[in-house]
């Protein structure tokens, strides 16, 4: 089923549902409606039977306009694991909000008042479990094919080496936001050392803020940007602005490389996505140098002149000796 459609067409059924069911129900409903339980499923929040509407379909909307937007840009839907989490959060999201509109409303159907509203305990659990289910099935039956990989008949890029020359590709890339919010963490931080230092945080609630900035500092610095690095020994990729930690593949592990665009919505978002033997390093969308390896995973690194970096490691596993072969 093509994507636009089913995200249109399922969109506007399941907005259609969220608005009919209530307006079916309203005689049978209090308003306002009791729209939170504390612990012990006791109501102790209430909702306007016009917010509610409003709530239930607007959440929706917006979850249905960032789906409607991925598959109208096309480029997510074009490798397997992208389609994978397309549909699953078509599904998931549609089912979730269906189930959550439900049990309110089924929760407030007949009450006297919304302080009346009686919701059961495995209510939400089995919302949550059946919108998870779908997900999980609808990943499966919207996965597609294979990814399609470089066509049989056509050679890889591959430098020409003289006899006992050494080369070496070394390329560096950078996330701009990352770094700003890596940037805007230190100064956080920065700003926070102060008032501690002079008092001024004596007394507020600023434990928890500080180790949070610490998280996002340290996260940001590690993946805000990567250098990738091809000898004679393989691909060297380091991460950081020290080039730290670094993870090495050695060059006997490597079947064959070449370049490929590639974008975060075609693997599912920014950073390390993907499984083991089949993963992405995605800090922009573009130019990616993908190698395979000769057990038949693949890595993909998002990296300015991959092209020459694959065709570097073409040339030197074209050297490598028979034994190694």
């Amino acid at each position: 089923m093509n994507s636009r459609f089913a995200a249109a067409a399922w969109g506007l059924i399941v907005a259609a549902a969220l608005v009919a069911a209530p307006l079916a129900m309203r005689g049978r409903l209090p308003d306002p409606l009791a729209a939170h339980w504390r612990a012990g499923l006791v109501p102790d929040g209430e909702q306007s039977f016009t917010a509610f509407l409003m709530v239930s379909v607007v959440t929706w909307g917006v979850a249905w306009a960032v789906l409607f937007g991925v598959a109208v840009n096309g480029k997510a839907m074009e490798r397997r694991l992208s389609r994978m989490y397309w549909w699953g959060s078509l599904a998931g999201m549609s089912v979730f909000a269906l189930g959550m509109s439900g049990a309110t409303l089924l929760a407030n159907l007949d009450a006297p008042t919304w302080r009346e509203a009686d919701l059961e305990g495995r209510t939400m659990p089995a919302v949550v479990g059946v919108a998870l289910a779908a997900a999980l099935l609808a990943g499966y039956l919207g996965r597609g094919g294979l990814d399609q990989r470089p066509p049989a008949g056509e050679e890889p890029p591959r430098l020409r080496l003289q006899p006992g020359q050494r080369s070496v590709w070394v390329s560096r890339i950078t996330n701009s936001w990352l770094t700003a919010m890596s940037m805007a963490a230190a100064v956080a931080l920065a700003v926070a050392g102060v008032l501690a230092i002079t008092g001024v945080l004596a007394g507020l609630p600023a434990g928890g803020t500080v180790p949070g900035l610490g998280i996002v500092l340290f996260a940001g610095l590690l993946t805000s940007s990567l250098t990738a690095r091809v000898t004679r020994d393989g691909l060297a990729i380091g991460f950081g602005p020290l080039g730290w930690p670094v993870r090495r593949i050695r060059l006997s592990k490597i079947d064959k490389a070449w370049s490929e665009s590639r974008y975060p919505s075609q693997v599912g978002g920014w950073g390390l996505r993907g499984l083991p033997g089949s993963a992405t390093i995605m800090l922009r969308g573009g130019e990616c140098l993908i190698i395979r390896y000769r057990s038949g995973g693949q890595l993909a690194v998002s990296i300015d002149d991959a092209e020459r970096g694959a065709a570097l490691i073409n040339a030197l596993i074209a050297e490598r000796p028979a034994v190694q072969a």
